[in-house]
């Protein structure tokens, strides 16, 4: 391995040094040393004159970071619900009895680490896991042995064979956004013949909104970014794909990239913008290169850099920012906090990054898919985007597919589709539930299937998990609260406490010690989340809960302990630690349980 003082400096004249760049540093040290050395954490201190605690700090709030050494191949299993209804936790213990060593603990020799992780954006094609950030899709144990074979060679994952890495599109359905093709530069040359405030009026009449899930008017928010006046002004793309079950933004990454950047360029001459920063989720690691690859051919083509298409003045270039493993990151105030080299907690807001976003400039910020519309909308017009639609939702939605369907993958529908049509379309029978929109979504029951996905009805960022009648729920249910436990930042008590204690209350249920005290109790600090917590996260977290309780009360029901009101305790379970201690197993240990208490 190079000389950490060497290869710090390295990194600093590739890049540049400066405080806001230490995420950037952070994960380039990781990819080098598999953690972060704390002779690494010393040089950084002094050089960009950053107290080691808040180093540390940063370090420690991203899952993809570590101060101790991890193995020299890095394998983190997916852990989605959708990965576990195809047996992830088989193939996980089966690697690690395979491997002879413990989740999360680096083996003796310092070989092999092998730990669970959120959603990798890999579900239409799983089981799935990373392989020193290196996805190997759609695993076996075959799969598995043969894996295992190659680290105990010492083969570099370089060699292993490529069919190993293979992820595909898997894209099902296309309408106007993924079928209609634009000529690379004519969105741009479009935005060049019309002047940007024709273009931000035609993207206005398009009705375009934020394709992330909040449905905000991109128009808006492209003019109150451009009449905000200030010296800079900044266009980030949200690439932060975390929300579990979704993978959209994979693929439009992987195929539809250069209209990405042809949006993102769209969008600076309209507010202003000289820099643009795409920021990518850390499992996306092994899409970098390719991206990398694409913005250049743009710079060579005149598309990106000083003067571009020809045209003086207009100057504009975008960097690729690295996440390191935190879904709070895909909210956009701590995503912001991310680039600028921080720990990811959420601003208060107002003010909003329209106005005061990135280094507190005014901040376009927006997910894959609504630049990749505003490309094709600079091109095709505004009614050729709101020719399909509804009145309050026009154009198309990209949805990402998976769970118990005969073809998983990414659909693209006009808003207004229902949800029997797609269950329909996606060859899926005899659901139980669809989750809309991920974790923090919405949990649908057959007789909702007749609602339609659009921003007045069941809104989504993208996500569509399908449960037939043979799943547990509750499964679901507590992978997604164990979920958002491990997820929350921890800034606000609503979250951070609120969450763990609903936690404990699903695993209470699921091992049959609950009562209805307690599902009052679920009920009455989802609320209190709801009401009270600091971003949408935390206010978020509750609703796979609060619907199950709503719409599907029987799978908590069944497995109460009693049907009173006063909670089940059992006493005699609550002592094994103490005779455990004290080595009593006489009859005075135990206490005989009724249910009387």
């Amino acid at each position: 391995m190079p000389n950490i003082e060497e290869f710090i400096g390295d990194i600093f004249s590739e890049i540049g040094e400066a405080p806001d760049l230490l995420l950037q540093y952070l994960h380039a040290i990781q990819h080098e040393y598999s953690h972060v050395p704390e002779e690494a954490i010393q040089l950084l201190s002094e050089r960009l004159k950053t107290p080691p605690m808040k180093i540390n700090a940063v370090i420690d709030f991203y899952s993809f970071l570590h101060r101790t050494a991890r193995g020299e191949y890095d394998i983190r299993f997916s852990d989605n619900i959708t990965d576990r209804m195809l047996g992830n936790q088989l193939l996980f213990k089966s690697l690690c009895k395979k491997l002879g060593v413990e989740p999360d603990v680096p083996r003796a020799d310092g070989k092999v680490t092998v730990s669970l992780t959120s959603c990798t954006g890999i579900c239409d094609q799983g089981p799935a896991m990373l392989v020193n950030g290196l996805v190997v899709s759609k695993l076996t144990e075959k799969r598995i042995h043969k894996m295992v074979g190659r680290i105990e060679a010492g083969i570099p994952v370089a060699n292993w064979p490529k069919s190993l890495f293979v992820v595909k599109d898997n894209i099902r359905r296309k309408d106007k956004l993924l079928n209609d093709d634009i000529i690379k530069g004519s969105a741009i040359g479009a935005l060049a013949a019309t002047g940007g405030e024709v273009m931000l009026e035609r993207l206005e009449n398009s009705g375009l909104r934020g394709r992330g899930g909040a449905g905000f008017g991109s128009g808006l928010k492209w003019r109150l970014c451009r009449e905000t006046e200030a010296d800079k002004h900044y266009v980030v793309c949200n690439a932060d794909e975390g929300e579990p079950g979704t993978f959209k933004d994979r693929v439009l990454l992987n195929s539809y990239a250069d209209e990405l950047f042809e949006g993102m360029t769209v969008a600076a001459g309209i507010v202003g913008a000289k820099k643009g920063l795409l920021y990518l989720r850390r499992e996306y690691l092994y899409m970098r290169e390719a991206l990398e690859k694409t913005l250049q051919e743009r710079r060579e083509a005149k598309l990106l850099g000083k003067k571009i298409l020809g045209h003086k003045g207009f100057n504009f270039d975008i960097e690729i920012h690295m996440g390191a493993g935190a879904y709070i990151c895909g909210e956009e105030s701590a995503l912001i906090e991310s680039l600028e080299g921080k720990r990811g907690i959420p601003r208060d807001r107002p003010p909003f990054p329209v106005t005061c976003g990135y280094k507190n400039k005014p901040t376009a910020l927006n997910n894959v898919e609504t630049f990749v519309a505003a490309a094709k909308i600079a091109v095709f017009g505004a009614d050729w985007y709101h020719s399909v639609g509804t009145s309050q939702s026009s154009g198309t939605k990209l949805l990402s597919i998976s769970g118990d369907c005969e073809r998983p993958g990414i659909y693209e529908y006009p808003f207004g589709v229902t949800i029997r049509q797609i269950l329909v379309d996606c060859g899926a029978s005899d659901t139980q539930a669809v989750q809309v929109s991920g974790a923090a979504g919405s949990t649908i029951p057959p007789q909702e299937f007749y609602r339609k996905i659009a921003f007045e009805d069941v809104s989504s960022g993208g996500s569509f998990m399908i449960f037939n009648q043979q799943r547990d729920l509750l499964k679901m249910v507590l992978n997604f609260a164990r979920f958002f436990t491990h997820e929350s930042c921890g800034f606000c008590t609503p979250c951070r406490v609120g969450g763990r204690l609903l936690n404990d209350l699903v695993e209470k249920v699921m091992v049959g010690y609950a009562t209805r005290y307690d599902l009052k109790e679920m009920e009455r600090i989802g609320q209190v989340m709801k009401k009270t917590a600091h971003c949408g996260l935390g206010s978020t977290a509750p609703n796979p809960i609060l619907d199950t309780l709503a719409k599907f009360p029987g799978i908590y029901a069944t497995r109460l302990h009693n049907t009173s009101h006063t909670p089940a305790f059992d006493m005699t379970k609550a002592l094994d630690v103490s005779r455990l201690l004290t080595g009593r197993e006489d009859e005075g240990a135990y206490v005989e349980r009724t249910d009387e208490y």
